[in-house]
C-alpha cells in the first residue's frame, strides 16, 4: 500500500515518517480544527481539540472512501509550542484512539494564530488509496 522511506544510518522517528511512498487516487484535506460537525467548539482544552481535530480528519477521509491508514503526509499548526510539547503523551495516546499505529511523514509548527479565535491546533492532511 504504502512504503516507508528511511534513509540507511538515520535514528528511527517516533510518532512519524520521514517519507512515504504511495500510489493511487490521492485526497488532499484541507485543514481541520477542534469543532465539531456544527461548527462549535465543545472545548478549549489543547488535547481535546486535538483528537477533535482528528476525528474531523478521519470524517473526511470517509467521505472520499479513505481511513486513517491512506495518510500519507500531515502538517499540524498550532498556537503554543510549549502547550503541544507538554502534551505530547496524552497527544499520542489521542491520536493511536483515532487515527491507530500508523504514523505518516510529519511536520509541526508554532503560529502565531489561527482563523477561529477559539482554535487551538489545525492540521492539514493528504492520503492516497490504492487502486
Amino acid at each position: 500500500m504504502h512504503r516507508v522511506l528511511q534513509p540507511e544510518g538515520w535514528k528511527q522517528p517516533l510518532g512519524y515518517a520521514n517519507g512515504i511512498e504511495a500510489r493511487g487516487r490521492t485526497l488532499f484535506i484541507g485543514g481541520q480544527i477542534g469543532w465539531n460537525a456544527r461548527c462549535e467548539f465543545e472545548t478549549d482544552d489543547f488535547v481535546a481539540q486535538v483528537r477533535q481535530t482528528l476525528l474531523n480528519i478521519v470524517d473526511v477521509l470517509r467521505a472520499g472512501g479513505a481511513e486513517p491508514q491512506h495518510i500519507t503526509s500531515m502538517t499540524w499548526y498550532f498556537t503554543d509550542k510549549k502547550e503541544y510539547v507538554d502534551n505530547l503523551r496524552a497527544i499520542g495516546k489521542a491520536y493511536r484512539e483515532v487515527i491507530g499505529r500508523h504514523f505518516p511523514a510529519m511536520a509541526a509548527m508554532q503560529v502565531v494564530a489561527l482563523v477561529e479565535d477559539r482554535a487551538k491546533i489545525e492540521i492539514q492532511a493528504t492520503a492516497v488509496v490504492p487502486e
